[in-house]
């Protein structure tokens, strides 16, 4: 008896509003992502908590973060619940690419956009989310489970996840027009020795390969400014940070920019799309890797 009771618990609400909480990081955004009443949402939580006796979340202020248990309730209660969206897909009419919703993560919205326009003009019914971060967040997503297919520059041996190769880039300068950088079409990587340098945070492959190469060549830039995003990067220059390092299809004319293209080093990186190896079979995800290909 007293083993159902505890099986009911966990298959219970309980379990559901804690895996909401730990996915959107407040009990305030989970309450109102589940319409819901905050209040509710958190005699749900400890109802759980109190059920077997543990702590599942660090309460500080309106904050909360995960305990150690927490967060490995976390991974369990991911797997779980993306098995109980696959399934209510599957049998809602998904089969058939009819209705369905895909999440994507991608460091570079660029090679997505395309793709997604081609699975809507096949299957109208079709609803997307697309949440742009560095790659190592990327991928991070699709492990986590909060994420049906990535999009990143990052290669990744990890036999769990199934990678395809799209295509490939190259990191090229961009600065404003008043630089001396401006009044030529490319520059040596030599040349950015003591040159102020704006790139995206670590993490992000642009960082990564970049600072790679600078080291390969033994060139130390000036100062460097670390911005999160690639329209940061873009403010940054036209606000006369320096150079900006970015993939080339990326760049935009426009501001009094100049494009610079950076010689001497091998600056090409290739583009992938990614799945859960798991989860290649299922027909949304299926339809975007054959659309991101196409």
């Amino acid at each position: 008896m007293h083993r159902s009771i505890l099986c009911m618990a966990i298959s219970g609400t309980g379990l559901s509003a804690f895996h909401a909480v730990a996915q959107a990081g407040s009990f305030t955004k989970a309450a109102r992502a589940r319409h819901v009443s905050q209040p509710t949402l958190s005699a749900q939580v400890r109802g759980l908590e109190e059920a077997y006796g543990v702590r599942l979340f660090d309460r500080v202020g309106r904050t909360v973060r995960l305990t150690p248990l927490g967060q490995s309730l976390f991974v369990i209660t991911a797997r779980m619940f993306a098995a109980e969206d696959e399934a209510e897909a599957l049998l809602a009419g998904v089969r058939t690419l009819s209705r369905g919703h895909l999440r994507i993560a991608a460091d570079s919205a660029t090679h997505v956009m395309p793709a997604l326009g081609r699975i809507r003009d096949k299957h109208p019914g079709l609803t997307f989310s697309l949440t742009i971060g560095n790659s190592s967040d990327v991928l991070q997503q699709l492990m986590d489970y909060s994420a049906d297919v990535a999009v990143t520059a990052k290669q990744t041996s990890d036999p769990r996840i199934l990678s395809v190769r799209l295509r490939s880039d190259r990191l090229v300068g961009f600065v404003r027009a008043d630089h001396p950088f401006a009044r030529r079409d490319a520059a040596p990587i030599e040349a950015f020795v003591g040159q102020d340098v704006v790139l995206r945070e670590r993490g992000s492959v642009t960082r990564e390969v970049f600072e790679a190469r600078l080291a390969e060549a033994g060139v130390r830039p000036g100062h460097l400014l670390e911005v999160q995003t690639r329209e940061a990067v873009r403010d940054a220059v036209i606000t006369g940070f320096g150079i900006g390092v970015i993939f080339e299809n990326e760049f935009r004319e426009g501001e009094g920019l100049r494009r610079v293209e950076i010689t001497g080093a091998d600056l090409s990186v290739a583009e992938y799309a990614v799945c859960l190896e798991e989860r290649r079979r299922i027909p949304l995800v299926r339809s975007f890797l054959e659309a991101v290909q196409a």
